[in-house]
């Protein structure tokens, strides 16, 4: 998702009062709010774990997202209704994701457009290790999403770019960018729909990985939601492959697709019209480096700078451009 990224003073506080007060009308009787901790790795929303003190004197834990940008909360009602619909469906599916609580979209009892929904075990993993042992899991995993068969279509994916919007780094080749940019001029290629996560990458996957065991990882959930919509299986690919090509190199980026079909996926079938997906996604991220590039440094990838990060956005692009498509 896109946006501003979240106020530092409300990083800094606890729940607010009105929002703590909506939280404990959705608890069982006697249990209440014990404690609260920030949850990283987010460009628009807030997140954080709620800690639950239950009847039987033992605890467990709820995850509070809000909007509180002014970007994010003019955009709050959309995400967040799409969001608690894709938790409804999911629900009933074998795709790990968390329970919907309540959603308060409009912010009419919280401080701020909410969501409230059950905790997932395991974390993220950003590092290079393992990485290896990981692409595979999410491939399979994507697959499964796309496997899912709503009632009722969720709203059409959002386009994230235009050919008119693109940033072009400085330092790059304008002219290998110009050709990119050029590949998305054109219409979007026709295909067969599919239920998207539309936001699926590493930061959204939550892993058990057994101590000293990399290779052992396991995925435990899929998070995020909020922009859960119908298009391409590829447009999904593609926004994984970008994450990917960025955290770990392009490399990576490019392996990814391959191994969504090893997992069963399919794709387009013209190489064109693959390309066409792959260099919209990536010419997506130009817009938005220097926040993605900050919600990984939080998250501890500290040698991803602005700058390490686009020049691997820069040989993705390239190579993708390179490439067989």
């Amino acid at each position: 998702m896109r946006g501003g990224t979240v106020s530092n003073h409300y990083k800094a506080a606890s729940v607010p009062p009105l929002t703590s007060a909506w939280v404990g009308r959705h608890l069982e009787t006697g249990e209440r709010i014990v404690g609260t901790e920030a949850l990283h790795g987010g460009i628009t929303a807030e997140m954080r774990r709620l800690t639950i003190a239950i009847r039987d004197g033992g605890t467990r834990d709820l995850v509070l997202r809000s909007f509180v940008d002014p970007f994010s909360v003019e955009h709050a009602k959309d995400w967040l209704n799409r969001e608690a619909d894709a938790l409804t469906l999911l629900a009933e599916t074998g795709v790990p994701a968390p329970r919907l609580v309540a959603v308060d979209p409009t912010a009419a009892h919280c401080a701020y457009p909410s969501l409230l929904m059950t905790h997932l075990t395991g974390r993220t993993l950003l590092d290079d290790e393992g990485v290896e042992a990981r692409v595979p899991l999410l491939a399979r995993q994507l697959v499964a999403i796309h496997a899912v068969l709503p009632a009722e279509r969720p709203r059409e994916y959002a386009v994230l770019t235009t050919a008119d919007t693109v940033v072009v780094p400085k330092g790059v080749d304008v002219v290998l960018w110009a050709a990119a940019i050029d590949v998305i001029r054109k219409p979007a290629p026709p295909y067969e729909g599919r239920f998207l996560h539309r936001d699926f990458h590493p930061g959204n996957v939550l892993f058990d990985v057994p101590p000293g065991c990399p290779a052992g990882a396991r995925i435990t959930g899929v998070v995020d939601w909020a922009t859960a919509s119908w298009g391409p299986a590829d447009l999904d690919v593609a926004h994984c492959s970008t994450n990917l090509a960025l955290l770990h190199g392009p490399a990576w980026g490019l392996r990814f697709a391959v191994a969504y079909e090893e997992a069963g996926g399919v794709l387009a079938a013209a190489a064109n019209e693959r390309l066409y997906w792959r260099v919209r996604d990536g010419l997506a991220c130009s817009e938005d480096v220097k926040s993605v590039a900050q919600s990984w440094r939080e998250a501890g990838r500290t040698e991803l700078t602005t700058r390490a990060v686009v020049e691997r956005l820069d040989a993705y692009v390239t190579a993708l451009m390179d490439g067989p498509g």
